[in-house]
């Protein structure tokens, strides 16, 4: 098994240097941990030659505990002390009566820069800040926007910015999907013009940011992986699996991830508040069975479909019987979520018209472009809506080139 050692223990052991002296802030999560699974939190607070100030807590919180469109409050870190500042709906927080509106808040709230931003006071003092997140290699994972955004606001207020670089962990060779149509699809579930499958570290994403799409560069650090090549998924590299958020419990379902998100945007369900998120979708009027023997004629690389029954704890159909598939990834190197999705999608629409709903803004914006949408529902096939990304994915190659940082 590889040992590939993460940018923040490479940081910890030869980078020390950088923070000398200095006020330290962290944006992290749980999955900001050490290979012995110890948090970088506990680490750098700790140490003697880091000054830890204070923390800033993304999407799903500080400790991850916090669910897609649940507000993250202002805190205090039990362990620490430190203060720690949302990033992600900041001194809001969500009533009792709307716990059963999160996909509804999720779309709406997601979709917005407001209470993403750091503010002026949350910043105050700050000498350096550093990003220590495990990213999943998609664009519509919000950690890589929220990196974004303060990177933005360090580069106006003069404050250094490290990354602390960690695996994608779907590997950094493949991409898929449309680039996103800038500006008109900008979000905080895609924030600039890149693939819905990127293919790159969030250290790379950093690096591409900076030099290409904010609008004053901010006086960034990556600090690289040792040992990490493209071509390795997140088992391959040694390091421990932390989920970086809870939807996303393993990386089985990061690795449908690019592909099955799409359901947010619909009125089926992704498979929140079951034990396979991601991995499994449908509805109360879907058969499974039907669906898979369909997909599976297809004979789609990598993927086989399995007709099943869940019973969603929380989240869409919360307490409903509903049918639907499974994805059994046979050969993921093969495997394209994207394609095989858009694929359901089309099934499902032709078995079931009138039935599948699209959330049309929201589906948009994971999308990066209404152009799917309006292919699906014309009927337009799925090997003809995908020919049109390879223009543009041949494109960004060539954007990302100077920015990748491993063979």
């Amino acid at each position: 098994m590889p040992n590939v050692i993460s940018g923040a223990e490479v940081f910890l052991e030869d980078h020390l240097d950088l923070v000398a002296g200095l006020r330290v802030g962290l944006i992290t999560n749980p999955s900001g941990v050490d290979r012995l699974r110890r948090s970088m939190i506990d680490r750098f607070a700790g140490h003697p030659r880091i000054s830890l100030v204070a923390l800033f807590s993304p999407e799903h919180g500080i400790r991850g505990d916090a669910e897609a469109g649940e507000y993250v409050p202002f805190e205090v870190d039990g362990k620490t002390g430190l203060p720690v500042f949302s990033l992600y709906g900041q001194h809001r927080s969500i009533e009792q009566d709307q716990q059963d509106r999160l996909d509804e808040i999720m779309r709406t709230f997601d979709t917005r820069e407001e209470g993403k931003v750091p503010e002026e006071d949350m910043i105050e003092g700050l000498d350096v800040l550093i990003f220590d997140i495990q990213d999943v290699g998609t664009r519509i994972y919000t950690y890589a926007a929220t990196m974004a955004y303060c990177m933005r606001v360090c580069a106006r207020r003069g404050i250094r910015f490290l990354v602390l670089d960690r695996p994608n962990p779907i590997n950094g060779v493949t991409m898929e999907g449309p680039v996103l149509e800038y500006p008109s699809y900008s979000s905080f579930v895609g924030l600039y013009p890149i693939p819905l499958r990127h293919g790159m570290t969030v250290g790379e994403l950093a690096l591409l940011f900076n030099d290409r799409f904010l609008e004053q560069e901010a006086d960034l650090t990556v600090i690289p992986l040792r040992g990490w090549e493209r071509e390795m998924w997140f088992d391959e590299t040694g390091l421990p699996w932390v989920r970086p958020s809870p939807n996303l419990p393993t990386l089985a379902a990061a690795t449908v991830y690019p592909g099955q998100v799409l359901w947010e945007g619909t009125n089926a369900s992704e498979g929140r508040g079951t034990a396979r998120p991601f991995e499994q979708c449908g509805s109360p009027w879907i058969e499974g069975q039907s669906l898979a023997d369909q997909l599976n004629r297809l004979a789609l690389p990598g993927v086989l479909f399995h007709g099943i029954c869940f019973r969603p704890g929380f989240s869409k159909f919360a307490g409903a019987e509903c049918s639907g598939i499974r994805l059994e990834i046979t050969k993921r190197d093969l495997y394209r979520p994207l394609d095989s999705t858009l694929h359901t999608l089309e099934a499902v629409m032709e078995l079931y018209p009138g039935q599948m709903m699209f959330h049309e803004d929201y589906f948009d914006k994971i999308m990066g472009t209404d152009r799917v949408r309006l292919a699906l529902q014309e009927g337009i096939p799925v090997a003809e809506i995908a020919c049109e990304f390879d223009v543009p994915l041949a494109e960004f190659a060539e954007l990302r080139r100077p920015h990748l940082l491993y063979s």
